[in-house]
């Protein structure tokens, strides 16, 4: 089993291979996610000793949480399992707000325990940054509810580095989590040196670029998904992509994994890093997700992909 690792200055250990769970209750994406199917990724992650699992209100919206709650209730997993859930999102009528005040904060917290089935959350983000409340202000609820006991750690999501000091300026802020890939790797530039000076955890989402870092496309793939609209997925940049692609190939194949492994291994090499946590819409793929914590890249193959992406 993996070895655990810390998530910044918390008292939260995880294994480094976690589960987003944005596919988890998404209906548009197929039907049987919002239900047995959906179900059936979260078992077979917490059977599988992975044992964190990222969700948000707005995955589903609400089905996600409602489904891992349900199944951590019907596996007796809870307690060995770390939640991190994220709020921010408010219906108003068809219109989505975002909205970080205390009181809708607080209200959101409550609503993801009764969700999730549970009387604390161990991680909880704020999703977005809203224009109008003081970030300072919108993390001293959540420490006030860490205080009550209801979370156990503090994450911001999305947050600009202007926005992060402002949130942390009491030291609260426990986790970040932003895009981060071999495409995107603008959060070394000022992001990660704040994280490793005030030990936040930054927790990568987009880790495999919709797929693209993945392997699976060539340049006779046929894209007509939301991904078509993306510029690394359109002409010139999407052909020199699949030429970098091409070169993880050759690591991943001396060492029998697929490219995916590679690209995540990778970042796990990270110092602000200390997990990731890649998709699934079926189980295999979780399983297969797991697959990460066998390679062991050396210095040599970790140099030589940052320069592959520099």
């Amino acid at each position: 089993m993996a070895q655990k690792v810390r998530l910044g200055k918390t008292d939260l250990y995880v294994n480094p291979i976690g589960l987003g769970t944005n596919a988890v209750g998404a209906a548009r994406l197929n039907p049987d996610l919002d239900g047995e199917l959906g179900r059936d990724i979260i078992r077979t992650a917490v059977q599988n000793g992975l044992d964190f699992l990222d969700t948000a209100f707005i995955y589903g919206p609400r089905r996600s949480e409602e489904i891992i709650g349900e199944v951590l209730k019907e596996t007796g997993k809870r307690s060995e399992t770390i939640i991190a859930t994220k709020g921010a999102h408010r219906f108003e009528g068809e219109d989505v707000v975002v909205d970080n005040s205390p009181n809708f904060l607080r209200k959101s917290v409550e609503d993801s325990l009764n969700r999730l089935q549970t009387d604390y959350i161990d991680l909880y983000y704020i999703h977005f940054p809203d224009e109008d409340t003081p970030k300072a202000e919108a993390v001293g609820v959540l420490k006030e509810l860490k205080d009550q006991g209801k979370i156990r750690a503090i994450g911001v999501s999305n947050f600009s580095i202007e926005q992060l000091k402002e949130a942390n300026i009491d030291g609260y802020v426990d986790v970040y989590q932003g895009e981060y890939n071999l495409l995107n790797r603008s959060a070394e530039k000022e992001l990660f040196p704040y994280m490793l000076e005030n030990s936040i955890s930054f927790v990568p989402y987009f880790p495999l670029a919709s797929g693209l870092l993945t392997g699976k496309f060539n340049q006779d793939s046929q894209i007509t998904d939301a991904r078509a609209r993306k510029p690394h997925f359109q002409g010139e940049a999407f052909i020199q992509n699949l030429e970098k692609v091409d070169q993880l190939r050759k690591i991943a194949d001396t060492k029998g994994v697929d490219i995916a492994h590679i690209v995540l291994a990778w970042y796990l090499t990270r110092d602000a890093v200390d997990t990731v946590i890649p998709g699934a819409k079926r189980p295999e793929q979780v399983l297969n997700n797991l697959k990460t914590l066998e390679v062991n890249l050396t210095e040599e193959e970790i140099q030589e992909i940052d320069r592959i992406y520099s």
